[in-house]
This record gives C-alpha cells, sequence and structure tokens, in this order.
C-alpha cells in the first residue's frame, strides 16, 4: 500500500481524542480511512462502547465508505448497511447513520462510543456533534473524520481553532503525488473561484460576490448558434407575490459532455391566473418544440402540486415529474465547473437566464453559503435552469 506524506503523517500520529482531515476533493483524505476505520475497529474489540459511522445521509455513506472498503476486503467482512441502520465490519456490529438531521441519531443518544468516524462532516446537523462529544466516554474512545472546507464562520472551523485534544491535517491537490498529471490540470481547470480555494487549495473561505464570475467576464463566448444536444428537458419555477414564474429549457448530452441553455422565459406571478400560467407554458412548449425539437421530460418545483397537475392535465402527451431539488451549492458547483471547461453553452433565446447569471451573487449576510434572495436577483430563472438538469447532476459531475 503505497501513502503520501500526509497519509503517512497521519498513520502514524499518536492518540487523540479527535482526528480530522479537511482538504481539497481528491487528496487522499478519505482513501486512507478505509484502511484505518478497520484498524480502529480490531484496537477497541471487546470493550465497552459502541461503534458508529456518520455520514451526510446514510446513502452516502454506503456510497461513500461501505463499498469501496468492500471492494478491498469483501462484503463477508464489509457488509451492506442493513434495514436496522447496522454493518458488520470485521466481526464488529457497526452504527450506520445519517448526521444531516438529528432525529436520525436518536437511537444512539445516551449510548457510549468507543469509536466512531465521520464523512463530510461540515454537511452535519451542528446537534449531532455536540451530542456525540458526550458520548464519548471511554478513556479509549475517539473520532477520525474528512470533510471538504467551508467559510471560517462555520462550526467545524471553530472547533478545529478550540483546545480540544485535536489533531488536525489540511490537504490540497499537490498533497496527492498518485493523481494523474492530466487529471490534476483538468480538475484546477474546472474549478473557479471559492470553490478553486476551498477543493483544490484546501483553505477555508467565505462564498462571496459574483457566484458564475466566470461567465459574466465573457458571456459571449458561451453563445452558440449550432446548439449539440441528444434530449431536451424543461425546467419549471413557480414564482410568488413578489417573484415570477419561470420556464427553461435545457438540451443534454447522452455522454455528459455538453449542456446548452436553449430558451427562457420569465412571467411575473402576480395577478398570473393558474390559466394564464398553463397557456403561457403551451406558448413556451411550442416554441420549443418547434425550433429546438421535442422536450423529453418537464420537471417543476414539487412545492406547487395543484399547478403540477394542472400542467398534467392540459398537457397530457409531456411528463412531468417533480423537481429534486438538490443542495444549491451542489448545483452552482456544477454549473461553474461546466463554464470552466468549457462545457456549457447557452443560445440568443436565453435572455432572462443570461442576466441572472451575470447578477447573481452571494448572500454576504448568511454563514452558509447562500445566493442572495432579496427580490433584487432573478432566483427564479436559476432555480428553473437548474431544474431542468439536475436529475442527471451526478453523471455530469463526474464526466
Amino acid at each position: 500500500m503505497k501513502l503520501s506524506n500526509k497519509q503517512k503523517e497521519f498513520w502514524l500520529e499518536p492518540y487523540h481524542r479527535w482526528n480530522i482531515k479537511h482538504g481539497g476533493t481528491r487528496t487522499g483524505k478519505t482513501y486512507l480511512d478505509y484502511f484505518n476505520i478497520p484498524r480502529r475497529i480490531r484496537e477497541r474489540m471487546g470493550k465497552e462502547g459502541l461503534v458508529v459511522l456518520l455520514g451526510n445521509t446514510k446513502g452516502t455513506l454506503q456510497r461513500n465508505i461501505i463499498e469501496p472498503m468492500q471492494q478491498i476486503y469483501g462484503t463477508k467482512v464489509i457488509s451492506d448497511i442493513r434495514s436496522d441502520n447496522t454493518a458488520r465490519i470485521f466481526g464488529e456490529k457497526v452504527y450506520c447513520l445519517g448526521a444531516d438531521n438529528v432525529k436520525h441519531v436518536d437511537r444512539i443518544r445516551g449510548s457510549s462510543i468507543k469509536y466512531c468516524y465521520g464523512d463530510e462532516i461540515t454537511t452535519w446537523n451542528e446537534e449531532v456533534f455536540q451530542m456525540l462529544k458526550s458520548r464519548l466516554d471511554k478513556p479509549y474512545s475517539c473520532f477520525d473524520a474528512t470533510c471538504n472546507p467551508k467559510s471560517k464562520t462555520h462550526w467545524v472551523y471553530n472547533f478545529l481553532q478550540s483546545d480540544a485534544d485535536i489533531f488536525s491535517q489540511s490537504y490540497s491537490l499537490n498533497d496527492n503525488p498518485f493523481l494523474d498529471d492530466t487529471v490534476r490540470r483538468e480538475m484546477e481547470r474546472e474549478h473557479t473561484g471559492v470553490f478553486y480555494d476551498r477543493y483544490i487549495l484546501g483553505l477555508w473561505v467565505a462564498a462571496e460576490g459574483s457566484i458564475y464570475k466566470v461567465f459574466s467576464d465573457n458571456a459571449e463566448s458561451y453563445y452558440t448558434n449550432k446548439p449539440d444536444y441528444d434530449f431536451i428537458q424543461i425546467g419549471v419555477d413557480f414564482g410568488g407575490n413578489k417573484s415570477a414564474h419561470s420556464f427553461t429549457a435545457t438540451g443534454l448530452k447522452w455522454d455528459y459532455s455538453k449542456l446548452t441553455a436553449l430558451a427562457a422565459r420569465r412571467i411575473k406571478a402576480t395577478d398570473t391566473t393558474p390559466e394564464n400560467l398553463y397557456r403561457e407554458f403551451g406558448d413556451f412548449l411550442s416554441f420549443v418544440n418547434s425550433k429546438y425539437g421535442k422536450v423529453y421530460c418537464v420537471f417543476c418545483d414539487h412545492n406547487e402540486q395543484v399547478l403540477i397537475s394542472g400542467l398534467r392535465r392540459h398537457f397530457q402527451g409531456i411528463t412531468f415529474r417533480n423537481s429534486i431539488k438538490h443542495e444549491i451549492i451542489d448545483r452552482i458547483r456544477l454549473t461553474n465547473s461546466l463554464m470552466a471547461s468549457g462545457k456549457f453553452f447557452i443560445t440568443k433565446d436565453c435572455e432572462t437566464l443570461d442576466t441572472a447569471l451575470r447578477d447573481a451573487v452571494y448572500d454576504d449576510k448568511s454563514i452558509d453559503d447562500k445566493r442572495l434572495d432579496d427580490g433584487t436577483t432573478d432566483i427564479d430563472s436559476l432555480d428553473s435552469f437548474e431544474y431542468s438538469f439536475e436529475s442527471y447532476l451526478r453523471q455530469y459531475t463526474r464526466s
């Protein structure tokens, strides 16, 4: 097993109660844990207390930790996460729980924990972490974790600055000597702004200023007269009293090599009746069908089921589905990556989306990575655009 200098340093570090690796993606933080988790479990075998694995959700824990370990050790040694939220790892019963909601970990509340592994801890509910502090109550109890950085106002960063018994390691992309140089260059090119600072350099920095600066600085370079796509999806965002209804048609490729915003329309929600909305959508659908081709699927804001039912009644030959609503920061990160890597395109039929992309900024009053949504920028067009492609977010992220 080849290890980087950073990985060797972590492996050889003497006992600490808290051991946290933070930094960029593909830097080797999590890979070492496929070997360290079994070591920690076996060291505490037969001792009192629970073994717990915590991730953003049970699904991400299965994907990020359990399945890679199964590839190394086999499913007889590392089981899947069962319906009772436990797995068998090297003969030990291990609780595997999502930490995004404090209710998910209620089943271990009050229990003594001898070892806990934390995946993606900056995505956790802070209450889960606070509860964990009192559960690591044995002399041999310890916690290992990994995360990507966020802003310096995040509770994980504040904990790292505390006087607790912490071994803290920061990783940048250059700390991984085993990464192919071509992949390294592509990753550096695909990340811009705050995402470059966090995921390439491994820095804790705030998300601030223009969200799509790479686009707004040179918008004309993204325009195309000959869009290349295999199928079309439409995103629909329903507006309230102070916002607007928005439709965006996007052309996607089955190999996820390109993403093209084909057409966008925005209408004021104030005084717009459902019938007016259906008529406006019908006009937009006809325009897209005639100029760009048949629409494959329509994804609508799932908070408005009555309006979605109305659309289904009026347009029975079209497939309507609820929006998935991935985390906004994940949608932003993918869009920026596509722009930076030359995979995003837009047509002249997207005037409202163009303006929305140019004007979008982070909310400097929020401690989280949030878009400014105070009525001064067009959030509706961004939402409908993202609904149109987020069903393939993971595929485009990996392409």
